[in-house]
């Protein structure tokens, strides 16, 4: 089969395309057949500072999540044919993962789906969507009436978040660096669009919101805990804004009264959470975000973008 292997940290133009052995299916395994994958930007970052490490088991197939069939379904509760999506567990770091035409995967990291979603389309989903939904009903226990202040909303996490929150019944915030960027916000849902520079909680508005997803991390961690109502709720899901702790922290001065921190951690996926996200997605009728398509064969051209950070939202490669 053909496929993306690295040995170690590279250049994304040392990228190309192998042929290695399709994988032999083990006990608590399946062989996935692999239409597209979206890339995601730790797949970066390991090719580019991780990938010299122990932890990394090279050589290594990247790629953290991807969509596709059962080809073989081992001794699983699949069957040959089920259309499934997968993500995280360890896949492209630990075990080979979604660069490549098939993958073998663990069997509690892959996930049936019933969806009228094209496969470029369903690419799109498995970790950004299931981070924003996860984040919302899982961090901010969100409810219609709600509103809700997406805070790094041009990132691919945030615009799913917007179109989720909106299905949810929240009103929803965002929030961005530029002006330039509340035309498209507002076409994926957003009902009202703010100038994020850093201290949203002295902004004045006609409106506050009770709960902040919070995607650019401890650099506007503080500002979002003043930002909300009491009682009120903060999730700190992304780490966009590269500050990646909060110096001497102590949780009593830190937290304002009435307010609620949380945290949401998208490792752990079920069957229960994926079904609940894709009813969401089909009886809402939302249709995921992606801004470029990619084939293995253009691999250096598709990391090249992913790592300068261009593409404007997610990039998929399509692989059968």
């Amino acid at each position: 089969m053909r496929a993306i292997v690295i040995s170690g940290c590279c250049r994304a133009d040392q990228l190309q395309v192998s042929d290695i052995p399709i994988p032999q299916v083990k006990p608590g395994w399946v062989l996935v057949k692999i239409y597209a994958a979206g890339l995601n930007h730790s797949e970066s970052l390991l090719r580019t500072h991780e990938a010299d490490n122990d932890y990394i088991n090279t050589p290594i197939v990247p790629g953290i999540e991807c969509v596709g069939e059962i080809a073989d379904a081992s001794d699983s509760q699949f069957g040959v044919g089920n259309r499934v999506i997968a993500l995280m567990g360890g896949m492209g770091r630990s075990f080979n993962g979604s660069y490549a035409e098939y993958a073998l995967l663990p069997e509690k990291n892959v996930f049936k789906v019933s969806t009228h979603l094209n496969w470029l389309a369903l690419a799109a989903v498995p970790e950004t969507y299931f981070t924003a939904f996860g984040s919302l009903t899982e961090g901010l226990l969100i409810q219609a009436g709600d509103v809700l202040l997406v805070r790094g909303a041009t990132s691919t996490v945030g615009q799913a978040a917007i179109q989720l929150g909106k299905a949810l019944g929240a009103t929803v915030i965002a929030a961005a660096r530029r002006e330039s960027s509340f035309a498209e916000l507002q076409s994926i849902g957003a009902d009202h669009c703010i100038v994020d520079d850093g201290r949203i909680s002295k902004t004045t508005s006609p409106i506050r919101p009770n709960k902040v997803l919070e995607l650019i991390g401890p650099k506007t961690l503080r500002d979002s805990l003043l930002t909300v109502t009491h009682p009120g709720y903060v999730c700190q899901t992304g780490l966009l804004g590269n500050v990646f702790t909060v110096p001497q922290f102590d949780a009593i001065k830190y937290i304002p009264n009435g307010v609620f921190l949380t945290g949401f951690f998208s490792n752990f996926p079920t069957q229960a959470i994926m079904d609940r996200l894709f009813e969401v997605i089909e009886q809402k009728r939302i249709s995921p975000l992606y801004k470029r398509v990619f084939t293995l064969d253009q691999i250096v051209e598709a990391h090249t973008l992913l790592e300068k950070g261009g593409a404007g939202g997610k990039i998929i490669l399509k692989i059968h």
